[in-house]
């Protein structure tokens, strides 16, 4: 629905307003919405299991994502991203601070701001994702310059990765 109401708001695409509010800005020069009938060579498809076989996700996913997820990114522009986001290079200072200020405490290990998982110690800030058949969760702190970020072409599997850095985290940190 935001994505709609960004949409009417700014009369502009909202992958156009993702691109010139976010990507431009920020520098990621290798993140964007992409038809998934026409990838590039290097993207990574999406797998999941049917009855037992590795099938890709092309049918459980729209041709291009919307507001709710399916942009391609890299690595590279995730920490592109975050070193952008706390430079005041994507939103002001004190546009972020209140994005990061916690809304609600849904879990007892994190809270949440305006779009971003809060963990219980410190300023790191995260971000996570995923849908039938791709997963993807990254961490930053600004305290302690860390940054990790998990992407995943298979559902199952990456939540154990993410969760086994954030117990990591929490004890480098805690």
């Amino acid at each position: 629905m935001l994505a709609l109401i960004a949409e009417r708001v700014a009369a502009t695409p909202y992958h156009d307003l993702v691109r010139d509010l976010v990507c431009t800005p920020a520098g990621m020069n290798d993140t964007a919405f992409l038809r998934s009938d026409q990838l590039p060579g290097r993207a990574a498809v999406g797998y999941l299991q049917v009855e037992g076989e590795w099938r890709t996700n092309v049918f459980h996913l729209p041709v291009v994502g919307t507001g709710d997820g399916g942009i391609y990114t890299t690595a590279a522009d995730v920490a592109t991203f975050w070193r952008a986001l706390f430079a005041g290079a994507i939103v002001r200072e004190e546009t972020l601070a209140e994005m990061l200020r916690e809304r609600s405490v849904p879990r007892e290990d994190r809270g949440y701001g305006l779009g971003f998982w809060l963990p219980a110690s410190g300023r790191a800030v995260r971000l996570e994702g995923g849908d039938t058949g791709v997963r993807f969760a990254t961490v930053h702190d600004p305290d302690r310059l860390l940054t990790w970020t998990l992407f995943s072409n298979t559902d199952d599997p990456a939540r154990g990765i993410g969760a086994r850095l954030e117990q990591e985290r929490a004890l480098r940190c805690g």
